[in-house]
């Protein structure tokens, strides 16, 4: 994570216009010097969300929800520390400068600028050139029109090459920058690195165009169907999901997501009010895409991948990394050698509800597919296929979803449970993944209780003072043993004392190195249960109590059997751990 400059995050900081920020998630109503709305974070039918004119923090009277724009984004659309940092600096136009001496990468605003500046070239190519009247042509015979085109800013990549660098050159757009956005191709020919193609933007969660995915729509075109963007510092396709900044308050809020294969599958459906609906970039859909959904919450999964062999294939595949992660994955039947978006065009939306309705669950779907080569019908091919099966339940991560998959796989085949091994799951596996690396991996298990105890301070600080309270009372900095950890406490601590601002801008501003930076924003995504708020912050006080006063005892019990003390101080040392082991550590009210 970079650390940014206190400069630049001051800047951000004076520049945040929070109401700004709010309404375009929330119906904001003036009423005097404040602003009301509904709650995003809890249902409720009479405004109890206000921000207080001039104000850098929300509160709800209802839940307690409390924070600033960062907190706003990363709780409502599910943002890391990070994308809130960098989504609100893009809003407000303020450039965030690194720190000297941090490694510096490409200048994310720069190639943001770039990229914004290709996509508006890319649609004035295609609505006002003839050689992009002939991809418009293209684009009419399926089915979209002018406003589809208009509201996702499709565009039309020339087959001319040099045009988008000069452009961009009378934009004071630099080739480095071009490079190092991917739009051209690196050497000394500097050709643009799309050519001849239908361009679809690809947003980050804030709405800023990162890269594009480019369509052929002549078989003669070189190259594949899709082309995306390469690597760059914004652009990683492992873990970008086409659609998601149009899907993700929704998803996030449903707990739901569709996942379709092209670009245009999701736009469709995104355009017909399934906003759910996610693409990965081409047929590589792998881990990185599961986590970033599981991330928003997700735990149903619905795949409506091509009617086809292909499409049948992903599907196996992607269902197979959801249910290992324990989310419910369900199959859309659609027709064979229909997509997303024929079935639109054809039947509507309704229709395609209608058939979400009917999706299959993963394993059935499993079954059918995988006995597509096999006959059920002799011993040995029922015999492959329900072991085949019964080794891919069995390397899943969750005991409950292996055990019930494989008794549903028993029904399913009509095989009895005991012979596929129900009830005899070795639980133990999901152990044995992970002692398996334990000599290259060290569990920290003071970052662990370090890191609840302060991630509870940080998000209760403003709705529950008490916890500061305590937290003061009972734990003195010194008693953290993880330096970033105990910055973080210290700042927390000053400023409190101080009277100065604690939102978590504020924070970052004040804690100016990138590990305890880095640490801020990786405790801040844990998801965690406020309702159980003062339990779960009691018991990380209680464990810090109890490691410090169990290493003390072990501390008196070493120095005795090192032998090095006099009697008198042996006497001393008995009596000391004696004390201590009749007394142990209680919170203080």
């Amino acid at each position: 994570m970079p650390v940014f400059s206190k400069e630049s995050l001051e800047t951000l900081r004076r520049r945040i216009d929070l109401v700004d920020v709010l309404s375009v998630h929330l119906d904001l109503k003036r009423t005097g010097a404040a602003y009301k709305a509904l709650c995003p974070f809890h249902d409720e039918k009479s405004p109890s969300f206000i921000v207080q004119k001039g104000d850098t923090h929300y509160h709800c009277f209802g839940c307690g929800a409390h924070g600033d724009a960062i907190q706003f984004l990363m709780n409502h659309l599910k943002m890391s520390f990070l994308e809130a940092v960098e989504s609100l600096a893009q809003r407000f136009q303020v450039p965030l400068e690194q720190v000297e001496g941090e490694k510096q990468g490409p200048n994310k605003g720069l190639l943001k600028e770039a990229l914004e500046h290709a996509c508006r070239f890319y649609q004035f190519m295609l609505l006002h050139t003839p050689e992009g009247h002939q991809a418009l042509h293209y684009l009419y015979q399926r089915g979209i029109d002018l406003k589809f085109i208009k509201y996702f800013q499709l565009g039309y990549a020339p087959s001319v090459s040099g045009m988008l660098r000069r452009t961009l050159h009378a934009k004071f757009v630099k080739d480095e920058t071009m490079v190092e956005a991917g739009l051209l191709r690196e050497g000394e020919s500097a050709r643009d690195f799309f050519s001849e193609r239908i361009t679809f933007p690809i947003r980050d969660a804030s709405g800023a165009v990162i890269g594009f995915s480019a369509r052929k729509y002549k078989e003669e075109t070189f190259g594949g169907k899709y082309i995306n963007t390469p690597e760059t510092a914004l652009f990683k396709k492992s873990r970008v999901l086409f659609g998601l900044n149009y899907s993700r308050k929704r998803i996030a809020k449903e707990q739901t997501v569709i996942v379709v294969e092209g670009q245009i599958d999701a736009l469709r459906l995104i355009y017909e009010g399934f906003n759910i609906t996610v693409a990965g970039q081409g047929t590589a859909f792998g881990e990185g895409h599961v986590k970033e959904l599981i991330s928003l919450g997700v735990n149903k999964v619905y795949l409506a991948l091509d009617g086809d062999d292909a499409g049948h294939s992903a599907m196996s595949k992607i269902g197979h990394l959801f249910q290992k992660s324990g989310v419910e994955v369900l199959v859309v039947p659609l027709p064979l050698k229909s997509d997303p978006d024929a079935f639109l065009r054809k039947y509507g939306p309704e229709h395609f509800e209608k058939l979400m309705e009917s999706s299959n669950d993963y394993l059935s779907f499993l079954v059918k597919y995988e006995s597509r080569d096999l006959s059920m019908e002799s011993p040995a091919g029922k015999s492959q296929l329900v072991q085949s099966i019964a080794k891919q339940i069995r390397s899943w991560n969750h005991p409950v979803m292996v055990h019930e998959s494989l008794r549903k796989l028993a029904h399913i085949t009509q095989v009895p449970e005991e012979i596929i091994g129900v009830g005899q799951e070795q639980i133990s596996n999901i152990y044995i993944k992970k002692s398996a690396n334990i000599g290259l991996q060290t569990i920290n298990a003071d970052l662990i209780v370090e890191s609840d105890f302060v991630r509870w301070l940080l998000l209760m600080r403003e709705s529950a003072p008490q916890f500061l309270q305590t937290a003061h009372a009972n734990v003195p900095v010194e008693a953290l043993r993880v330096p970033a950890c105990r910055r973080i406490y210290q700042t927390i601590l000053n400023n409190h004392t101080l009277g100065r601002p604690c939102d978590l801008l504020s924070l970052s501003i004040d804690i100016d190195d990138g590990e305890s930076q880095l640490l801020l924003s990786e405790i801040l995504e844990k998801k965690v249960n406020k309702e159980r708020a003062v339990q779960n912050f009691g018991e990380a006080v209680q464990r810090i109590l109890d490691r410090n006063w169990m290493e003390q005892r072990e501390e008196i019990r070493r120095k005795i059997q090192m032998g090095q003390s006099s009697d008198d101080e042996v006497s001393e040392l008995i009596k000391q751990f004696d004390i201590l082991k009749s007394n142990p550590p209680k919170i203080v009210a």
